[in-house]
């Protein structure tokens, strides 16, 4: 399907737009608006930044991001696996680091949607970004400990190290903030779905929470004042940007570049399965690229397309990018009218809220496929990918996942299934297929699969024995890909083939596989009366032929 321009969208979207409409996208907005309210608090402070900070992304996110993405259920902000990433990198490079990665990094996504290169993310395989999420929960779960049990742990490099610290001993449980997160734990756990349906669990959570914790008079740690206004105090500035030391940021850019792509196509393949409405990856990525660039300069963090809204969007009824807009305008209204209240949050009830979400964003259902039907290389993927995260520097973690992507990817397409079989006269005669059954030596060899350089192996084994062999015919009719290592292994054959007499013959070859023959020489050297529509073709010339290389 042809990209379509973003005003292309625009018309598609707001064709026959009505009062009811805007109701329902009025009604969306509001709705994912509350839930998306303590979850760019959570993630703002996750992130190694402030709530406000957080609190600003998710703003300017559902209004740049909503206004040029590429389809109109995609809810944009600060979300979980980003905040993974980012705490390692303000623990690295303070906030500046993340604002200049970040920056840099929509400069990147935009190049890539501009070149058109978003189909090239979905290549990597399901496991792979399965491993990867389970690790970046495993990270925000590990990461929100302290503020869970209301104490300070030494920083570390990794998610990993940071656990087994814990084991150490050397610290004494704030007993009054580990009863505020459990009590964010349970009602997010405890509270029936229908419920949650009208007002969100993790919100009222905080509410009681913070509730509890002013009643009580507890002396918890708190979020604290949030700016009312878009400006933050502490935000990039173009003569704070490092020039001179920009090769520094390569690896943070990279690993943002990929989880934002990442994230924000996948949001885009769940929704476009809720809505039957196809997601313009390119143009989705053009807008995650602008966004971001953007971003820092108002002092928030990076952003990316989140699954867990964009649904809740399309659930409540969503019907056009406008319900981003208004989700967008809400949440900046509650900077406004309710700054004072989300100032007193207690940390650990944003933990809480963190740490059911973390669990909740594993990719249950793929994990249970994967290890309940025993897809070895599935687990093997997934159980690497995950491990890396935890334990390496994100960065690294990125470049195991994909270069074990690559493997994964060769592994499942190296295999060619090659059938070799002797020409049977009578089967012939029975279709109806006159032969002379002059030549008895003649076989014919279905391959079905991709015939290159990881398959020359396979191609080369099965013909390792040509002994009587005077005709041989190989159907291609399964084989739609073939590079130049695939030509030189035909083209040995055939040399083998001629030197005892032989000849090779073809059926079924597909036009763009027939065409890299040609331009490797093959279709020259063995001729273009070797090619026939079907096997059964080729037997009969070479019959009609009189078998003369026989």
């Amino acid at each position: 399907m042809p990209r379509r321009s973003l005003s292309r969208l625009y018309q598609d979207e707001f064709l026959n737009y009505s009062l009811a409409r805007f109701q329902q996208d009025l009604l969306a907005g509001l709705t994912v608006a509350a839930v998306a309210l303590p979850l760019a608090l959570a993630f703002g402070v996750a992130s190694g930044a402030s709530a406000a900070a957080g609190l600003v992304t998710a703003i300017l996110a559902g209004l740049i991001m909503g206004l040029l993405g590429g389809a109109p259920y995609q809810i944009s902000g600060p979300t979980g696996a980003m905040s993974a990433v980012l705490i390692v990198l303000v623990a690295r490079y303070g906030l500046e680091g993340i604002w200049v990665a970040g920056l840099l990094s929509g400069a990147l996504l935009l190049v890539i949607g501009l070149l058109r290169l978003g189909r090239f993310i979905a290549f990597i395989p399901a496991p792979v970004i399965s491993g990867f999420t389970s690790g970046i929960a495993l990270i925000i779960f590990i990461g929100q400990i302290d503020n869970l049990l209301g104490i300070k742990t030494p920083a570390t490099e990794t998610a990993a190290q940071k656990f087994i610290g814990y084991f150490h001993g050397g610290f004494v449980p704030n007993f009054q903030a580990l009863t505020i997160g459990l009590v964010v734990i349970g009602t997010m756990l405890l509270m029936p779905k229908k419920w949650n349906a009208r007002f969100p669990a993790s919100l009222l959570g905080l509410i009681l929470a913070t509730l509890l914790n002013y009643a009580l008079n507890w002396s918890t740690s708190m979020i604290g004042a949030i700016p009312q206004t878009l400006f933050l105090e502490q935000r990039l500035s173009l003569a704070n940007i490092p020039f001179m030391n920009l090769a520094d940021f390569i690896a943070p850019i990279l690993t943002i570049t990929a989880l934002g792509a990442v994230e924000s196509l996948l949001a885009g393949a769940v929704g476009s399965n809720m809505t039957g409405i196809r997601l313009q990856a390119n143009q989705e990525l053009i807008a995650q690229g602008i966004g971001n660039m953007l971003i820092p300069f108002f002092g928030g963090v990076p952003a990316t397309a989140a699954i867990a809204r964009s649904s809740v969007g399309i659930k409540s009824g969503g019907q056009t990018r406008l319900f981003s807009i208004i989700h967008a305008i809400g949440l900046l209204l509650s900077m406004f009218l309710l700054a004072p209240l989300m100032a007193r949050i207690p940390l650990a009830a944003l933990a809480g809220v963190l740490m059911v979400t973390a669990v909740r964003m594993n990719e249950w259902d793929a994990i249970k496929f994967i290890f309940g039907n025993r897809f070895k290389t599935d687990m093997i993927a997934f159980t690497i990918t995950m491990l890396a995260t935890i334990v390496l520097d994100l960065t690294q973690a990125i470049l195991v996942g994909s270069v074990l992507a690559g493997a994964v990817f060769l592994n499942k397409i190296a295999s060619i299934d090659i059938n070799v079989q002797e020409v049977d006269i009578d089967r012939l005669k029975q279709k109806g297929i006159e032969t002379e059954g002059k030549c008895q030596h003649v076989r014919v060899a279905f391959l079905t699969g991709p015939l290159f350089f990881a398959a020359t192996g396979q191609f080369n084994e099965a013909f390792a024995d040509l002994k009587e062999t005077h005709a041989l015919i190989l159907s291609m009719r399964g084989v739609s890909l073939i590079d130049t290592a695939g030509i030189e292994a035909i083209h040995r054959l055939y040399e083998r083939l001629h030197k005892q007499g032989g000849t090779l013959m073809f059926a079924g070859v597909h036009d763009n596989a027939k065409q890299m023959m040609e331009r490797g020489g093959l279709v020259k050297t063995i001729g273009e009366d070797n090619f026939f529509w079907s096997s059964d073709q080729a037997i009969v010339e070479a019959e009609r032929r009189g078998c003369k290389f026989c």
